[in-house]
């Protein structure tokens, strides 16, 4: 019945002369739309007069009977629809760390970059166009009241010539939290633009042929290189040297592909001589690209270990002096340190700076045979990191290892042999304790456990924690051997595999290329559907062939939000 009455009452009112005379009114007006007669004619008491049919009598033209008011010539800016986030392409963040500072810089990116210069900035004898790519000294002002915010610089880039290839606004502003919170409410009046997602200019950047993903992952492992070791690798992918040697290593494989499909289409034109000699050729060409991307593979994964930080775990028996090294090494009291023994019970990790390379620092619980239940958890987990370890060092102390004071051998206790790797380290601690302490290359160790080549002399350094005696030359010593594994003859230059990805994309490629080759002659139209997935495998590397969002996702949401 409902619906019966609302639909002869519209009927009723589509056709009276004076809705008809309204309508050719507003057809004559073309900035006042035609209303919708089904929301405008209802009775005030009608059950589909609600707040979403209803215009507001106060902004609305209509009047509660559907006709127009002498009195409103325009619609109020209330019942203009409110733009999605899909639609808002201008967006706007803070680029730079929030707090109190000299210089804060507010990033503007998008089609509607130059319409925020002209409402958020003023300047007395200024034109209504920026000076492209050039500072310019203005007032931001309030976009509503024109209230004078700050004085800044402003930088206008005319897209494609930047960052993200459209239209970018920069604002120097002062750092201030009163003023970068009236400067970010100024723009958010805006009703085209929006805050930016985190990682969203460098996503346009992406998507606007600017970066690829090589160099997209380079640019955050820069923001976030802590040593020298990883600004040299994150600034090598940075600036597309990866980029350039995937993109070579994916056109051998296209190069490869093209002459297989030469074969298939024009090989009945050969004889069955030329043939082979074709299908040789093209398994040669395959053959030297799986050679090439194996020796990036058998790296021992040094750019993946420099970008997230070499571990390092400090192990040995109870009271050794790992807790003493670790605070020693951090240079504050990270770690409890007392003479009674399993005083420490639980992995403790701190990230630090050793010689120029990322360190990831372990100190673990004392190894003994305990009855300590908890004590008995912490020296599992102390097995379970030296095993993770790439590099470990173990603490001795060196009155309690020494088979006498006048001996120079040295007995590693049974608890710790079984944790023994063949590039395991030593610090011989407690050397103060000792009168006579007889030089390091008088030093020999009986027994190395069985990870150990007995023909090997294992690097060690004799040191006193308590009264800095030999820690300077600890230091050194363990700063080479960092330089020597993970740097001496290493190319930040070569096509560095600095994440897991990578390393899994490389391995796809080598076993879709091995697949090329274990195909017949008669196979290779099959064959050739291989090579494309290698170069599928390559291109995926760089986002060339990369469709999946979830991946996108990934990579661009551990940006900050004004990258």
């Amino acid at each position: 019945m409902l619906r019966q009455w609302r639909a002869s009452t519209i009927q009723k009112a589509v056709k009276d002369p004076r809705i008809q005379r309204r309508q050719v009114q507003f057809r004559e007006n073309n900035s006042l739309p035609i209303p919708k007669l089904a929301s405008v004619v209802l009775h005030r008491s009608s059950p589909w007069n609600c707040r979403s049919h209803r215009l507001n009598k106060s902004s609305s033209p209509f009047d509660a009977t559907g006709y127009t008011s002498r009195t409103h010539t325009t619609l109020s800016a209330k019942s203009e629809p409110t733009l999605a986030d899909a639609q808002r392409r201008t967006i706007y963040a803070l680029s730079t760390p929030p707090g109190k500072a000299g210089i804060a810089v507010i990033r503007v990116s998008g089609p509607d970059a130059l319409e925020v210069w002209r409402r958020v900035t003023r300047k007395k004898k200024s034109g209504d166009t920026p000076n492209p790519w050039m500072l310019q000294r203005r007032h931001v002002v309030d976009p509503e009241t024109e209230e004078r915010l700050d004085d800044s610089l402003t930088v206008f880039f005319k897209g494609p010539k930047s960052f993200t290839t459209e239209d970018t606004l920069e604002l120097h502003i002062h750092s201030g939290r009163a003023v970068l919170s009236a400067v970010l409410r100024a723009l958010a009046k805006l009703p085209y633009c929006r805050p930016a997602a985190p990682g969203e200019f460098t996503r346009r950047a992406f998507e606007g042929g600017r970066l690829d993903l090589t160099q997209v992952e380079g640019l955050r492992d820069l923001i976030d290189a802590e040593t020298e070791a990883q600004r040299r690798v994150a600034v090598s992918g940075a600036e597309g040297t990866a980029r350039a040697r995937y993109a070579a290593l994916r056109s051998q494989i296209i190069e490869c592909l093209v002459f297989v499909e030469g074969f298939i289409d024009f090989g009945e034109d050969v004889d069955e001589l030329g043939q082979e000699a074709m299908i040789r050729e093209a398994h040669d060409r395959a053959l030297n690209i799986i050679n090439c991307i194996r020796s990036h593979l058998d790296d021992n994964r040094r750019g993946e270990i420099l970008r997230s930080g070499i571990k390092l775990a400090i192990f040995g028996p109870p009271n050794a002096g790992k807790s003493s090294l670790f605070n020693f090494l951090a240079q504050r009291d990270a770690a409890i340190t007392s003479p009674i023994p399993g005083t420490t019970r639980d992995v403790l990790t701190l990230t630090l700076d050793i010689g120029g390379f990322p360190v990831v620092l372990s100190d673990t619980a004392g190894l003994r045979e305990t009855l300590d239940t908890v004590e008995q958890v912490g020296v599992g987990r102390a097995g379970n990191a030296v095993k993770e370890a790439d590099l470990s060092l173990c603490v001795l102390s060196l009155p309690d290892v020494l088979s006498s004071p006048d001996n120079a051998l040295v007995q590693i206790p049974d608890e710790v042999k079984g944790h023994l790797k063949p590039d395991t380290l030593f610090l011989l601690n407690k050397s103060d304790t000792i009168a006579s302490l007889p030089p390091n290359q008088s030093l020999t160790f009986m027994e190395y456990g069985d990870g150990y080549d007995n023909s090997k002399r294992p690097q060690f350094w004799t040191a006193s924690l308590r009264t800095s005696e030999g820690t300077q030359s600890f230091l050194d010593g363990l700063a080479q051997v960092l330089r020597t594994r993970y740097s001496d003859g290493f190319d930040y230059t070569s096509p560095l595999i600095t994440h897991a990805r990578h390393r899994d994309f490389l391995e796809q490629a080598v076993m879709h290329l091995e697949e090329f080759i274990a195909f017949s002659a008669s196979e290779v139209d099959i064959a050739a559907e291989s090579l494309r997935y290698a170069a599928r495998a390559i291109g995926s590397v760089s986002g060339l062939d990369v469709g999946v969002e979830e991946v996108l996702g990934g990579i661009f949401s551990s940006f900050c939000v004004g990258k």
